[in-house]
């Protein structure tokens, strides 16, 4: 924004800098102060050599790298001088000093450590002059301890101004301290409280609006804002979506909200998860076009791979790779495909390498930051932390904030959210590596974070000069009261929102929606729900409960189609669920990625596999009929062997131990339904899941009793039926037949009794 303001006022050779640049500027030579994304690889080469006091026991831990680094950071903003620890000191601070010593050790000599890069400055502050000129600083409240000598040692060579808010500790600065007076009262302030964050967020936007479309302000001059925005980013996310206004995020927006972060999010679930078929489809959607191995598939082959099967090793994708067919013709996934998989397959431990092989451009640079952040194992929580630059401009936005990026350059209209105790100010913690019964709290932090939050609210506050409003939850996320901030206790009284309040600037059309119910109830789609949910209270029949014209096209086309037994039933016994799957073509979501067991209609498809394929290797020599116990055994085992490793390539199954104990479960019913009813004639002929009505294609592996192609209809109705005969026995003159439906399920009470009930027995 200052360089903005610079630009509109047409300052020709203004340079902006932050205190560590200026001492780079000072130091000269390309120098340039440490950035993260060297500092933390730097830390975990470091901590990696290990020989610490203390830290060899958690240097492996994840986060311990991002620990270490926010420790440092603190000790060299403090100006400790850990190379000057003495032998007797606290062991966490000599392995600090060794960490930092091995930092210098790794470092390019144009990259200086904050300490050694404020050292060399101070050597060369005498060419300020010609180097630097004047200074102004602007926008600073609180300078830490590291740069304050610099400072001091250039108001003896250049003339340095401080634009500084009055409420500032300035006693130490030696040039002129420019104080800026702060209005501190709330008087004039809007306090309001919210059901919950999700609210707050609405409340904020809807406040936005107000400004905008009243046109009592431009967008570059409001600005919302929160101590730790955390908490409402992904309410911020999702409701701008549709409203139209330009918000900037000036903290970052989460990576894995953007299409980047995502496909490190896919790389990230095969490699902690395991290999699967969701999770393929996935990576490869995202992946694709990158400019990786990838874009070498044939296009479509992701259709030819079966959905829902549980390939969850790399032997099974091998198989299934190798039979892929389109339209018929096999393709060639596997040399491209396999080689990933092979990688992938070893887990988080080949992270770098998958991210190489798989992620370019920003992907990657997010791919590595987060392995920079944390052991690979840790990915996922690592990802969550990493943000983006937002991409648009704050010089014509809206801006969301944290609070300490809103006080260094403040709006004159401003919202606050957050403002409950605990959360505005927040509290101050201990330093995960530097406790305070090492290192003193008020000599490693001496800003620490309440007093940052207080200095912070009382800026923004004081130059508010366009409006200011303040708002809090009533309860969190989690529906724990909560109470407000001492911050705001001393302004004027609060006003409670109600969530389904109708506001006076709606933020989006859904709210604006919302707000004129007569309005909404006009929309078509809105006005069929509204009267679906009263006919769901009216005991009578109406058009929501399956009522239909006479002949209408899309019963009849139901109707009209090969009905198999599952239809029929639906049709029997729950119409309006027929009509909702074969009229609309509505259909049930998929079952779980990998379910620890089968379904009882998934259990019943294995036992009929095993059935057919047993039948079929018996018959016809020496046929069902002449066949011994030890052969049917042989002959399901034989099955079984064959469906266990081919049902995964197909569909879901339960991991492999639970598949193998629920394989030898169904071949042992399979055996004894094969020697249940013996049938003594010799010249009998058995089949197993024959087809009839010729409702899809069939391959037989010997001839059929019949032609399964032929249509079959129910006399009188004109209802054509298919399906399958569980297991049919056939004399060769055609004397005799037995038809035999085979139930894997508890058998019920009095079966003798039961013929159709109702459809349930259909």
């Amino acid at each position: 924004m200052r360089r903005l303001a610079a630009a509109h006022a047409g300052d020709s050779g203004l340079q902006i800098f932050t205190l560590s640049q200026l001492a780079a500027r000072l130091v000269g030579g390309f120098v340039q102060p440490i950035a993260p994304e060297i500092l933390e690889p730097a830390i975990q080469c470091a901590i990696g050599a290990k020989g610490f006091k203390e830290l060899d026991r958690v240097c492996e831990l994840p986060g311990i790298t991002r620990a270490v680094a926010r420790s440092l950071q603190k000790v060299w903003n403090a100006d400790i001088d850990l190379a000057a620890a003495e032998r007797g000191a606290a062991p966490r601070l000599l392995d600090l000093a060794v960490i930092e010593e091995r930092l210098r050790a790794q470092l390019p000599p144009a990259i200086l450590l904050p300490r050694d890069l404020r050292s060399a400055a101070l050597a060369r502050v005498d060419r300020a002059p010609v180097l630097v000129g004047p200074l102004r600083i602007e926008g600073v409240p609180w300078i830490a301890p590291l740069w304050r000598p610099l400072l001091n040692a250039l108001c003896k060579i250049v003339a340095v101004e401080w634009e500084v808010p009055a409420i500032a500790e300035t006693s130490w600065f030696a040039g002129a301290a420019k104080p800026v007076a702060l209005n501190e009262t709330l008087d004039k302030a809007d306090i309001v409280s919210c059901a919950d964050p999700h609210h707050e967020v609405v409340e904020a936007l809807r406040w936005v609006r107000k400004l905008l479309s009243m046109k009592l302000a431009k967008p570059s001059e409001i600005a919302v804002s929160a101590a730790a925005p955390g908490t409402w980013d992904e309410h911020f996310l999702a409701l701008t979506a549709n409203t139209g206004l330009r918000i900037h995020f000036t903290h970052g927006v989460p990576a894995l909200s953007m299409r980047d972060g995502q496909r490190c999010a896919a790389v990230a679930d095969v490699l902690v998860r395991g290999l699967s078929e969701q999770r393929m489809r996935r990576l490869v959607a995202l992946c694709t076009g990158e400019g990786t191995q990838l874009d070498r598939l044939p296009s479509g082959w992701l259709g030819a791979l079966p959905r829902g099967a549980s390939l969850f090793g790399l032997d099974d994708w091998e198989r299934v790779l190798g039979g892929l067919q389109i339209d018929g013709c096999p393709i060639q996934v596997g040399p491209v495909l396999l080689p990933l998989l092979r990688v992938l397959a070893k887990g988080p431990g080949v992270a770098l390498e998958a991210g190489e092989l798989l992620l370019r451009r920003r992907s990657k640079t997010i791919w590595q930051t987060a392995l920079r952040a944390a052991p690979a194992h840790a990915i996922e929580l690592t990802l969550q932390n990493i943000r983006l630059a937002d991409e648009s401009d704050p010089g014509d936005s809206v801006v969301w904030s944290p609070a300490a990026h809103l006080a260094a350059w403040p709006r004159p209209w401003v919202r606050l959210l957050g403002l409950t105790s605990g959360r505005w100010p927040r509290s101050e913690s201990d330093d995960a590596i530097l406790p305070d019964h090492i290192v003193p709290a008020n000599e490693l932090d001496p800003d620490p974070l309440p007093q940052t939050d207080r200095r912070c609210f009382s800026i923004i506050v004081g130059t508010a000069s366009g409006g200011l409003a303040v708002s809090r939850s009533r309860r969190n996320a989690q529906g724990n009261r909560l109470g407000a901030s001492p911050l705001i206790s001393g302004g004027p009284k609060e006003s409670a929102l109600a969530r389904v309040r109708i506001p006076e600037h709606a933020f989006s059309e859904a709210d604006r929606l919302m707000a004129r119910p007569a309005e909404a109830a006009a929309l078509g789609g809105i006005k069929s729900a509204s009267q679906c949910w009263r006919n769901w209270h009216v005991s009578g029949v109406t058009a929501h409960d399956g009522q239909f014209r006479a002949s209408h096209p899309a019963i009849l086309r139901a109707l009209g189609r090969t009905q198999s037994p599952t239809s029929l039933h639906s049709l029997l016994r729950g119409p309006l669920g027929f009509v909702w799957k074969y009229g609309l073509g509505w259909w049930a979501p998929t079952e779980p990625e990998q379910p620890l067991t089968i379904t009882p209609e998934a259990l019943g498809k294995l036992v009929h596999e095993l059935l057919r394929r047993a039948v079929d290797t018996l018959e016809p020599a020496p046929g069902l009929v002449g066949a011994s116990a030890d052969q049917i055994e042989s002959a399901v085992h034989g099955a079984a062997e064959i469906v266990r490793e081919q049902w995964p390539l197909e569909q879901p199954v339960p991991p492999r131990l639970l598949w193998t104990n629920t394989v030898r479960h169904a071949a042992q019913i399979a055996v004894a339904a094969l020697r249940f009813g013996e049938t003594r004639e010799a010249d009998t002929q058995s089949w197993t899941e024959v087809p009839f009505g010729g409702g899809r294609p069939v391959r037989a592996e010997r001839p059929l009793p019949w032609d399964p192609a032929l249509a079959v209809e129910m006399p009188g109705t004109g209802i054509r039926i298919q399906g399958t005969i569980d297991r049919l026995d056939l004399r060769r003159v055609r004397s005799a037949v037995r038809v035999t439906d085979y139930k894997t399920g508890a058998c019920p009470p009095k079966a003798e009794l039961i013929i159709i009930r109702g459809g349930a027995e259909l």
